[in-house]
């Protein structure tokens, strides 16, 4: 087995098969050509047999797998993923689709199916929300959109998070994101909040890699952490450290990554793509960077005039944007990338089918408990902590996304 170790900006291997709390370590696995077939045998098994639960007619079977397909399509198109990343004895193909096989995909399925064919058990009805869990943060990050909530008395309790916890996974939901602020900060909270959830949920977590030790790692995998979307905003070093004002940010993401990976967690790196940033050269130079780190997921985010950049031009521009859409499709698509990170970009998908937020399938609860349709589209709509939660819910999802007005499935 190895270990990846960092020296400046390049990673070496050295042999080391335990880690330092005696456990094996465990390897992600990016599977290609006749290794991913088989992993999406199983995963299409897997769906055959959720699906045959609730319908015994090989007919109204044949059509249930054949819509799940066709709602693959209307968001991915007709391509297929050249790669499925594996880690800890699970299948992942997106950031957002909980591991197959488990608990939380199962009901993931269910929960898609419930939406064209109503089930008597319904399933997830939310594919994943963020939860802020605190204020506090040692980042002054240019893009932050919690920027107004930095550092001050904190509104929810320990028992107001399990509580909010509790609401969500009685609707239903696949996974919790949790952020802040940098939700490590309340490491202890973080761990008894998923210690007292009940295990049908995936939870992750969104980290500036502040406070990941290898300590801590252990502690979350043991809780029922699954995985760990860490912000890296740059392919070097201080342009990412002056990105989130911070000069130790780099060296906490790159150890946080290999902290996460040597417990079994899911990593994924998460960039901001300013305008400053997005070329074609840049974008392979950060792409290169995370796999040599050995991430399974590269998510794309474009910044948003809220929080920090409230006021300012942040928007990209249609040749931005092309260049972003043209790299989503060539390691995504291209075997010559099948050895490569996914990439998971949002905005590719929101301007096709429209946005899933807006409690269509996701929304976000901020640290004063407050419901909002994302973390980039504050408006709020009610509190996860009233008993007018689900009518809050409600309510939100009536009124839509006013950024991505597109069809929703």
């Amino acid at each position: 087995m190895e270990t990846n170790i960092v020296q400046g900006d390049s990673f070496v291997t050295k042999q080391k098969p335990y880690n330092s709390i005696g456990e094996k370590k465990v390897e992600p696995v990016m599977l290609s050509g006749i290794r991913k077939e088989w992993a999406e045998f199983i995963v299409r098994l897997h769906m055959g047999r959720i699906a045959f639960r609730h319908f015994k007619n090989p007919f109204v079977l044949f059509r249930t797998l054949r819509k799940l397909d066709q709602l693959r399509r209307q968001v991915l198109g007709d391509n297929r993923l050249k790669k499925i990343a594996k880690v800890d004895g699970k299948y992942y193909w997106d950031l957002y689709t909980p591991g197959c096989p488990s608990v939380a995909f199962t009901r993931y399925i269910e929960g898609e199916i419930h939406r064209f064919l109503p089930l008597k058990r319904s399933g997830n009805r939310f594919t994943n929300v963020f939860l802020a869990i605190t204020k506090k943060c040692s980042l002054r990050c240019e893009h932050c959109y919690e920027w107004e909530s930095l550092n001050k008395k904190e509104v929810m309790g320990l028992e107001d998070l399990k509580l909010v916890t509790a609401q969500l996974q009685e609707q239903g939901i696949g996974q919790i994101q949790f952020s802040g602020g940098e939700p490590l900060l309340r490491i202890k909270d973080l761990n008894e909040v998923m210690q007292s959830a009940k295990k049908t949920t995936e939870f992750w977590i969104n980290t500036s890699g502040h406070k990941f030790t290898h300590q801590n790692a252990y502690r979350l995998k043991e809780h029922g952490l699954t995985g760990a979307t860490i912000s890296l905003d740059h392919f070097e070093e201080n342009h990412h450290n002056l990105f989130r004002g911070n000069p130790k940010s780099y060296d906490w993401a790159i150890s946080a990554t290999k902290n996460a990976q040597k417990e079994g967690i899911v990593t994924g790196l998460s960039l901001c793509a300013t305008k400053s940033f997005v070329t074609e050269d840049n974008l392979m130079n950060y792409l290169k960077l995370a796999k040599r780190m050995g991430v399974s997921f590269v998510q794309i985010l474009e910044p948003r005039a809220v929080g920090h950049y409230q006021g300012h031009c942040v928007d990209l521009n249609p040749t931005h944007l092309k260049i972003l859409e043209n790299f989503y499709r060539l390691v995504n698509y291209d075997p010559k990338f099948k050895n490569y990170p996914i990439v998971t970009y949002h905005g590719f998908h929101q301007r096709r089918v429209g946005c899933f937020a807006s409690g269509n399938r996701s929304f976000y609860v901020d640290t004063n408990g407050d419901i909002h349709a994302c973390p980039f589209c504050q408006k709020k709509s009610g509190s996860a902590l009233s008993p007018e939660f689900k009518n809050s819910i409600t309510s939100l999802k009536k009124a839509g996304c006013h950024a991505f007005d597109g069809a929703t499935i």
